[in-house]
């Protein structure tokens, strides 16, 4: 469960309070879903398995930064096993360790424009309590943001590159300010005191004008412009209904505003906020949401990215000309991440796809090609034995379409059919995409049909679906999953007797409402740090979300009003039903869903004599980050299901 702000589906209305203890059931759907032919392509070639340690030694790598002059990229990698920052050549070439942790991950975040200084975050344990460090000339570390139980987080560097913004939550841990640093002395000082819990957007380069948002439900917010001179608020977004607004840039000469919303329509769209005038006016709209849009240092270009049915899709526009740039054409996969130098000569990108774990590029503009200055995959897998996935849809139980994103295995045949499982994102509101990943691809290495389901309540297609959640976890958005292995089913490749759910977060939390609320449908369940006690989760919420708490409980439910509801969906209160196979991962700093969420259901559910496996990091928070520990986990993961949904029950070697 990702429990993100923007990412939890609408709110929840009185009339959905449930009394009693009894799961309802689905209306049956008017006819089983047809059994579609093969969605993906057979491959005449035999796949070779890999083990967890081949998949693990593939090479992650995140973020981008120029160095002053351009020549060198600061970016981070988990390349010893833990995340750290380091830099290489924009010609490519070996890559410099700038941090070299062997405990906790240390992010780049962003080069100084005028020296070698760097800027680093970390966090401990995966505690999320991120402080902000620079790495000075020296080597030397500085911790810009100290102090216990704080969070910090890099807001840019202003235009002139003499100064920096941060927003921390040291004055009140409920709710986040904004401050100056200088970026010579790092004395600072605060440019917006946060007292009404509004979540804080982009800052003008002449630092009058500040955007803000506030969260209503998690389908509605409003979007807000504080003028700092004047010290005036006002509001923007005045709307009937359910609408999201986002503030994304403001125009170099601070005139206007570019913001996201889906006020009068399914996707969000990109508009303009004319300050002089008053006036708002549609920049672009897509038939997907855009999910992002900002200018380069001076404005040359406007970057936009497009979720596109699952996929990323980036476009870069000339912003005098409105003309779109040509980007260069590149092997299978997509663009992300693009970082525009502050020359605006030149960007750094990601291409990332489903056989193609991220791989970081330079981009001169004007030029036809690319520079690759990674290769990330692991030299003992070859990328024809990964598999590409495929987007298939089915109609659930009341005739709505779901999406999904299917891998299935090069070895599943209707003369050999495979185990499946049904794969269900973190959220509620989260979105399965197309991309490389490492436990999927893993899994359909090793023989196992995984969809991917995008049930309702996910992000990325209109905000009716993403609204078709509210106040009906562990029912509706379920019954989509038990139509998924219906789906699966009607696979002339899929063994339909043979069929798990899984899930990290609130995936997690989905893969215990099955087997707790639908206890006959999957054969075994995977919660990766799941949510089983409602009632729990949304009282033990970090204090820092604050700003959207009420969203949060009209999108799950109250523990103060909606007691029985919240009982009523939380699969611990019915553990005694579970009757199958589970096993169960957790980190042991999790701040989101606490350790003993999954401490009381495993030991519920050993109650009940069904098998159960349980595996804790004492190194991890809400993701499991080091490689030792995807390793053990991931592995665990494989043998857990070899043995009790491929085998018979008995113990895996």
């Amino acid at each position: 469960m990702s429990l993100r702000t923007p990412l939890i589906a609408s709110a929840l209305t009185a009339a959905l309070a449930l009394a009693g203890c009894k799961q309802p059931d689905p209306p049956a759907a008017a006819s089983p879903p047809a059994a579609p032919a093969s969605t993906v392509a057979e491959v005449a070639r035999p796949a070779k398995h890999y083990t967890i340690e081949d998949f693990i030694d593939t090479v992650a790598i995140a973020g981008a930064s120029f160095s002053p002059d351009e020549s060198r990229i600061l970016f981070s990698s988990n390349k010893t096993g833990v995340w750290n920052a380091y830099t290489i050549s924009a010609a490519g070439g070996d890559w410099t360790p700038i941090t070299q942790s062997t405990t906790d991950n240390n992010n780049a975040v962003a080069w100084f424009p005028a020296d070698d200084r760097k800027l680093i975050t970390r966090d401990q344990g995966g505690d999320e309590l991120n402080h902000l460090y620079v790495i000075e000339l020296d080597g030397s570390e500085k911790d810009l943001t100290p102090g216990e139980k704080l969070k910090a987080q890099f807001a840019g560097f202003n235009h002139e590159g003499n100064a920096f913004y941060v927003i921390t939550n040291e004055r009140d841990p409920k709710f986040f300010d904004l401050y100056r640093y200088d970026a010579k002395t790092y004395a600072r000082e605060r440019l917006y005191e946060n007292n009404e819990g509004y979540e804080i957007g982009p800052l003008s380069r002449d630092e009058r004008w500040l955007a803000l948002g506030k969260s209503r439900t998690t389908n509605d917010n409003d979007l807000y412009l504080f003028d700092r001179r004047e010290k005036k608020l006002t509001h923007l977004s005045k709307h009937e209904g359910d609408a999201s607004f986002s503030p994304q840039d403001f125009a170099p000469d601070g005139r206007s505003l570019l913001y996201l919303t889906n006020d009068g329509s399914e996707f969000e769209r990109l508009r303009r906020y004319v300050i002089d005038g008053g006036t708002h006016e549609d920049v672009q709209r897509e038939d997907w949401d855009i999910v992002y849009s900002y200018f380069s240092h001076n404005g040359k270009y406007r970057v936009v990215a497009i979720n596109q049915d699952g996929s990323t899709r980036f476009e870069v526009y000339e912003t005098a000309s409105g003309s779109r740039v040509a980007l260069p054409k590149l092997p299978a996969g997509e663009i992300r991440g693009v970082n525009i130098g502050r020359s605006e000569q030149r960007a750094t990108f990601y291409l990332n796809g489903d056989r193609q774990p991220s791989d970081l590029y330079v981009l001169e503009f004007g030029q036809a090609d690319a520079k690759r200055l990674t290769s990330t995959l692991s030299p003992k897998i070859d990328q024809a034995d990964l598999v590409d996935s495929s987007v298939v849809r089915f109609k659930s139980f009341d005739g709505l379409e779901i999406p999904n994103v299917l891998w299935k295995p090069h070895q599943a045949t209707a003369q050999s059919k495979a185990p499946a499982i049904v794969w269900v994102h973190g959220g509620p509101g989260g979105q399965t995409t197309r991309a490389y990943n490492p436990l999927l691809q893993y899994l359909a290495n090793n023989g196992y049909v995984v969809l991917g389901i995008n049930n309702r309540g996910s992000s990325g297609y209109g905000k009716t679906f993403f609204a078709a959640d509210d106040g009906k976890h562990g029912r509706e958005p379920l019954w989509d999953c038990v139509e998924a292995k219906k789906y699966l089913q009607g696979l002339d490749y899929v063994d339909g007797e043979r069929i798990a759910i899984a899930g990290g977060s609130y995936g997690g939390y989905m893969t215990l409402a099955a087997l707790a609320f639908k206890p006959e449908e999957f054969k075994v369940g995977v919660d990766i740090f799941g949510v089983s006690n409602w009632l729990r989760t949304l009282e033990s919420i970090p204090p820092y979300w604050e700003s959207f708490r009420e969203a949060l409980y009209q999108e799950v439910g109250n523990p103060e009003t909606q007691r029985d509801f919240l009982i009523e969906t939380s699969p611990l209160f019915h553990a005694d039903k579970i009757t199958k196979p589970l096993i169960v991962l957790q980190g042991k700093n999790d701040p989101r869903v606490l350790l003993a969420e999954s401490d009381e259901i495993v030991a519920a559910v050993k109650k009940n004599g069904v098998p159960v496996e349980y595996v804790v990091f004492d190194d991890e928070g809400h993701g499991f980050t080091k490689k030792k520990n995807q390793i053990e986990g991931y592995g665990a993961i494989l043998r857990f299901l070899d043995t009790h949904l491929k085998g018979n029950g008995a113990a895996a070697p």
